[in-house]
């Protein structure tokens, strides 16, 4: 078998700083978007960032709409009225602004308004058919408000159909991401932490996942976007494990302290070009059934619904999962520990930083008792595009000893 010797990195066009929101209407005309809707969640409405940016699209000469019925993670139901909003107003752009689940309910507004089709044509296999995004979409510009997805600079949009899957292609990255720390500054404690274990296990999986010269060759044009460790995501996710060790707790801590808000979406953002090329792994594998099959635990700060939201049902097997591959990736863990707080052991090293910001560190913190294990692993077998990347080879028996070792 022959091994890979290529890797790709893939840029959006990026602007950052406080106050860079402002400069929304200037980049839509610039791409020639007249019509543009706005898809935000009821908090982008209700805290006046929406009304304020569509006052800045009209002033640009830019005609505009909201849609903003997106709650929790993104549903077949909410993702179907998005689509019928997105592909009825003759929309010739849209704006994303919000958390992960408002961008990458955006991606699927470009994606259907351009294209058609039906969730199911895109979502990845098992779940899906796994077609292939015909061609470019309608141009999306990314405004996030927490620090943690980074889907502004990502070609994913998970969506929740009785299962977590995706629809991962390069067309639906961002056409630009206006990262404005200024927007994270309202956002609460309970959810700045969640963002923020997500934010880090996006650089943490990044960091350790199988390295690009360890997998199959493949063409060109069948190379999937996680491509496997490189030197360039590297870097990146280094960075990002760096920031969010020296800044999740005073942001958490802080709302308001600006200097750790912008360290932490800086981080999130590089985080999410690192592992939007290099992947991610067993966490996230985890996670999607984890915050699919049981809602029984209402998170704080999240409006009392019950739920486990994607950075928590991500971070609850982290330890298990470094345990797991800290003999396959043994220097990588030790560096990506010493990034974060200057030890050596990366589970121990995640774990405290969960407790320092009052995240749940078991799965039983978050509803799960052993006998959910079983269903856990079917859903996590379901992702294999994710942990085909961990650098040791993951069967069901791997998952079950996670998954106990994270009661």
């Amino acid at each position: 078998m022959s091994l890979e010797t290529t890797f790709s990195l893939e840029l959006p066009h990026i602007v950052f700083g406080p106050g860079s929101s402002s400069e929304t209407g200037s980049h839509l005309v610039r791409l020639g978007v007249t019509r543009a809707l706005i898809v935000g969640d009821p908090f982008v409405v209700f805290s006046g960032v929406a009304a304020r940016v569509q006052d800045e699209l009209r002033a640009a000469g830019i005609e505009t709409g909201v849609f903003d019925r997106i709650a929790g993670e993104p549903t077949e139901v909410s993702v179907a009225e998005a689509i019928e909003a997105a592909t009825t107003g003759r929309w010739d752009g849209f704006v994303g602004i919000g958390g992960g689940s408002a961008l990458d309910t955006a991606k699927l507004c470009a994606l259907f308004a351009t294209h058609g089709g039906g969730i199911y044509d895109y979502l990845n296999k098992p779940v899906g058919e796994g077609r292939q995004v015909p061609g470019p979409v309608l141009p999306l510009i990314a405004l996030p408000t927490t620090s943690g997805t980074g889907s502004e600079v990502t070609t994913v949009a998970i969506v929740d159909v009785g299962v977590k899957s995706g629809i991962s292609h390069r067309y639906l990255r961002p056409r630009i991401a206006i990262v404005d720390p200024l927007l994270s500054v309202s956002c609460p404690p309970g959810v700045t932490a969640s963002v923020g274990l997500d934010a880090l296990l996006h650089a943490v999986e990044g960091y350790t996942t199988l390295p690009y010269d360890r997998r199959p060759k493949l063409p060109p044009a069948e190379r999937p976007p996680y491509q496997g460790a490189h030197p360039m995501a590297d870097l990146l996710c280094a960075k990002a494990i760096e920031l969010v060790g020296a800044n999740l707790r005073r942001a958490v801590a802080d709302g308001s302290d600006v200097n750790a808000r912008s360290n932490m979406a800086l981080a999130a953002t590089i985080a999410g070009v690192g592992f939007g090329s290099a992947g991610v792994h067993i966490p996230h594998a985890l996670s999607y059934p984890i915050a699919s099959l049981r809602h029984a635990w209402s998170p704080p700060d999240y409006g009392g619904a019950a739920f486990v939201p994607h950075g928590l049902a991500v971070a609850v097997t982290a330890p298990a999962s470094f345990r797991f591959i800290a003999d396959a990736a043994s220097d990588r863990c030790r560096e990506a520990a010493r990034l974060i707080d200057g030890s050596d052991d990366l589970a121990g090293s995640f774990l405290k930083l969960m407790r320092d910001v009052g995240a749940p560190s078991t799965i039983s913190e978050v509803g799960y008792k052993e006998e959910d294990i079983p269903a856990i692993v079917e859903g996590a077998l379901k992702q294999q595009r994710l942990l085909v990347n961990a650098p040791k080879p993951v069967d069901v028996a791997a998952l079950e000893t996670i998954l106990r070792d994270s009661l």
